[in-house]
């Protein structure tokens, strides 16, 4: 149980007894639905007159749909009520090195139409953009309401929804919460990429039921690490907490782009997997085939048979490994999601990871490694929970 901050502090209201109980109704008929007024004063503990009360203000709100009766024997028919997964809209914003993905998703993390576009240099070109984008599918779907927007960020975000870390990005601080929310006119909630994957999973993932200790990978231009602990979201001072992709693996090792040397990601991401296979192409003298590879190349390249791949491929599994042991040693969580394209090549780089941990890992810490599905798009997926978590997870009280 959380301590009580005394120097920062609100007391509970009325008001909000009233937040928490219709938070509560509104997760267990997502959660359960159909489910009848009965069957909810049943779950939740609260008094059928309640129950109504609360019912009755989310179905005038539109959160709550009543559907078709089922037959239940003599004496009155309930009705069941629904989430209304179509009432709301949520723009979900993966800013990515590279590439940057817009989709338009709903309250069940189910995306209707997306696109994107070259992640440009500078923020004011990323922000004309959004707003270019988010216009397209407001005239595409004039129906829908638009809750907010969530951005699943490739750096470190504060709590005021300021970018202050992002070497592998490349831009300057910007307060991407306040300027966005300047351009579109909506709620903003901006997040590291991994939180935002670990809260996913929490909210939507295989494992939502049951994990309350969680860390999500996700592997890309860098590395980036989401700890969910306690069920918590775990930031740390400054926002920095889960940077693990900046701890040195390697004593003098590979120059970084933060500035250090011998960090994580310059051993087991993408760009990192991506270089080695071009140095040994170069050292080959033949240059390789056709011109520079990208990560899902050198996978096939690895299935195809390639020795230089496969090399690639095995040095990438054998250093995310090493640096995912001392993770889970220290953090001892029930499950680890892995998040990015090397999933797609799990097949290969998955026992080579797996026999790393158990190399130097407890014996008593056995988490299950999860790699995702590209389908399911986590990143996006993530963004949408940022704002579907502001209406269904726990309000801010001390």
């Amino acid at each position: 149980m959380r301590k009580i901050d005394l120097t920062d502090f609100r007391v509970a209201t009325s008001e909000t007894a009233r937040d928490i109980n219709r938070r509560i109704a509104l997760n267990l008929v997502r959660r359960h639905q159909p489910i009848s007024r009965a069957q909810l004063s049943r779950r939740s503990g609260l008094q059928r007159s309640t129950v109504s009360a609360i019912i009755g203000q989310l179905i005038d709100e539109g959160w709550v749909t009543e559907g078709a009766s089922r037959p239940a024997g003599r004496g009155r028919r309930p009705r069941f009520l629904h989430l209304n997964v179509e009432r709301a809209g949520i723009l979900a914003v993966d800013l990515r090195p590279g590439t940057t993905r817009l989709a338009l998703g709903g309250l069940d993390a189910r995306f209707v139409m997306q696109t994107s576009w070259p992640t440009p240099a500078a923020p004011a070109e990323f922000f004309k953009e959004v707003v270019r984008t988010f216009s397209a599918f407001k005239s595409a779907h004039r129906e829908i309401v638009y809750e907010g927007v969530g951005v699943s960020v490739a750096g470190r975000v504060d709590s005021s929804g300021r970018l202050v870390f992002a070497p592998n990005l490349g831009w300057p601080a910007v307060d991407l919460r306040r300027e966005l929310e300047a351009a579109v006119g909506l709620p903003v909630s901006v997040e590291n990429a991994a939180n935002a994957c670990a809260l996913a999973e929490l909210w939507f993932g295989r494992h939502a039921d049951d994990v309350k200790h969680l860390v999500a990978v996700t592997v890309s231009e860098g590395i980036g690490v989401g700890l969910l602990l306690n069920g918590q979201l775990i930031h740390g001072h400054d926002a920095m907490a889960g940077e693990f992709g900046h701890v040195t693996l390697v004593e003098n090792g590979l120059p970084c782009r933060c500035g250090k040397r011998g960090c994580w990601e310059q051993y087991a991401s993408n760009t990192a997997a991506v270089r080695h296979y071009r140095q040994l192409a170069v050292a080959a003298a033949d240059g390789g085939s056709g011109g520079a590879p990208t990560i899902s190349d050198i996978f096939r390249l690895a299935d195809a048979g390639d020795a230089r791949a496969v090399e690639t491929v095995e040095r990438m599994a054998h250093y995310l490994g090493v640096g995912l042991a001392p993770v889970i040693t220290g953090l001892a969580p029930q499950v680890v999601v892995i998040v990015g394209e090397v999933t797609a090549a799990w097949n290969r780089v998955g026992p080579i990871v797996e026999r790393i941990i158990q190399e130097r890992t407890l014996p008593m810490v056995e988490p299950q490694i999860v790699p995702t599905d590209p389908a399911t798009q986590p990143r996006l997926r993530g963004a949408v929970t940022l704002v579907v978590q502001q209406h269904f997870g726990a309000p801010a009280v001390a």
